[in-house]
This record gives structure tokens, sequence and C-alpha cells, in this order.
């Protein structure tokens, strides 16, 4: 077992402690949040050890997760990997794409391992869906929430909208071309909604839109490519693969059958994988704990924490140009 601690004991960072602790992967040491008053009570109500220092937690631990305001980020993950720690990062992986780049090449020269946290990776819709999308052309998502104070410190995009961009990385095995892309600020200081278009050298485009200032949640994902329709529900844990071939020449009465303007006739097949349910937050946890002990790159890698920031970051510039 991996001796565990985590760096702030905000709302996610209690689901961490909560995680870790259920874990049999991982030994948790304990925690360290500024606020003294609410470590000490969290201390006495749930009975995590509370260090007195953040230097004194990550001494005492093989890997640190970090859940603090993503603008203490980039000073945790030195410190962490610095000490020789490994360390599991909540998206945004930091602030900046500099301080990113260079929280990456850190982890590399001290020789430890890093995960973001893109926790919509580990959905199981995504996870049984994700092998059949194998060459996507246009890719459309949503992502909508009610308004939440918490988060509203940055725009949309790094809260909300930056799942989906991993995501879509992770699928789209081309470079980025170009982005463009226009956010609205209605009750906070930077952007409440905003929608993106990604397109990529190979031609993949991606419509991308996030608002958390939604009357209802959702989170969807549509993805086509060449004879096939796929699309992935993250909120509802739900896919669906839309298959299009060749009709056979005998094709049965109740076959669902077109035919295009060319006369070529195609069948179209409906699966429905199979999704397990799962706790995607433990998952990812686990999945750091495994990359660690065979010494390999983690599922969702600091460099590809990195990649999905550098998009943000040219959204959010897009917003500036306006």
């Amino acid at each position: 077992m991996l001796k565990a601690g985590v760096l702030g004991a905000g709302h996610l960072g209690k689901i961490h402690l909560k995680l870790l602790k259920q874990s049999e992967k991982y030994d948790l040491v304990g925690f360290y949040d500024a606020n003294q008053q609410a470590s000490l009570e969290i201390e006495k109500e749930f009975g995590y050890k509370s260090f007195p220092s953040m230097e004194a937690l990550i001494d005492a631990c093989e890997m640190v997760v970090v859940v603090t305001p993503t603008s203490t980020h980039f000073a945790c993950a030195e410190k962490v990997i610095k000490a020789g720690k490994h360390i599991f990062i909540e998206k945004p992986i930091t602030q900046t794409v500099t301080e990113a780049e260079q929280i990456r090449d850190l982890a590399k020269k001290h020789k430890v391992r890093g995960q973001v946290g893109q926790v919509e990776r580990f959905n199981p819709a995504f996870t049984a869906i994700k092998d059949k999308i194998t060459n996507p052309m246009f890719i459309e998502t949503h992502r909508l929430a009610e308004f939440n104070p918490r988060g509203t410190d940055v725009s949309v995009v790094l809260d909300l909208m930056i799942h989906d961009i991993d995501a879509i990385l992770s699928v789209v095995k081309s470079d980025v071309k170009n982005v463009s892309a226009s956010g609205v600020s209605v009750l906070s200081e930077t952007p409440d909604i905003a929608n993106a278009r990604i397109e990529f050298e190979n031609g993949c485009v991606a419509n991308l839109t996030a608002s958390r200032i939604s009357l209802k949640k959702m989170r969807k994902a549509r993805f086509f490519q060449r004879d096939a329709y796929i699309s992935v529900d993250f909120l509802e844990k739900k896919c669906e693969v839309v298959k299009m071939k060749d009709a056979p020449k005998d094709a049965d009465d109740f076959a669902m059958v077109l035919t295009n303007a060319e006369g070529v006739k195609k069948q179209i097949y409906f699966e429905n994988p199979k999704v397990e349910n799962n706790n995607a937050i433990l998952d990812e946890l686990e999945s750091f704990a495994e990359a660690i002990k065979a010494d390999r790159v983690p599922e969702v890698s600091l460099g590809q924490g990195t990649e999905a920031l550098r998009v943000a970051m040219m959204i959010i510039e897009n917003f500036r140009k306006i």
C-alpha cells in the first residue's frame, strides 16, 4: 500500500480523503489544510490526521493528492515533486500553461509519476465506448450545470469545459489546427457560458458548449465517424453506437435500410455496450496507484493535462479578441 496524503480538505478534498481511506491500494496518512479551524473540525468528525504544515504531510507520504485552489496548484506541486513524491493533481493542472510545462518537466527530472484528475476519463459510459471511437471527424459536446458559487473563481472553460476538451484530445489523434470561441459573463466576473470550435489537422471538428447557469444538468457528447454515430451520456452513464453497413441483398422485413442519393443501401445496427457502475474518482486514484507500482505512464499524464490546459487557454484567449 502506498502512503498517501491530501493537500486541501474542501468539498473535493474530503471526497479524496474518504476514498483513499477505503482503498486497498493506499494507506491514508492524513491531510493538510491552511484553514486550521476547519482542519480541527475535520479531524474530530472523521478521524483523519491533520498535519501542522504542508512540508510535514509531504515528508510522511509516498503520494500526495493536490486538491487546493487552482491558483496554488503550482506551488504545491513543486514542493511535492521536489521532495521526490508522486503527485495526483486535480484539474486544471495549473493556472497557466507555463506552470503546467514546468510541473511536467520537473516530474520527469525527479523521476516521479504524476496524474491529473480528469474524472470523466473514468466515467463508465466513456470507458465502455472509448475503443469504438476510432476516427471521429465531427464531435459535439454539451456540459450544462446549475449555478454554484464554488468554482466560479475561474472561467467556465476551466471549471467545466476542460472535461470535454480532455476527453476529445484522448480520442482525436491529431494536433489542434485552429480554435474559435465566444463566452459571456452573466453572474460571475469570468464567462459563465461558452461555445468553442476546435479544428484539428486531420480535418476533425469539435463543437463544445459549456454553461454553469443552466436550469438543468446535461453532460453529453456525440462522435461522428465513417459509418458510425456514437453517443455518451456522462450524467446518466449511458452510451449507444449506431453503425451503418452495406445492406445484404436478402435483408429481412424488420431491418432498417436506408438508400443514399447514389443508390447505395446501408443497414443500421444499434449497439448498447454494457456500462458497469463504478466510483470514477476511486477508479482514477487506484489507476494511479497501479501506474506507480508498474512504473508506467498514468491514464491521464501530466503531459496530457498540460495539453488540455493549452487548448482551454486558447479558447479563453479567443474571448478576449471579441
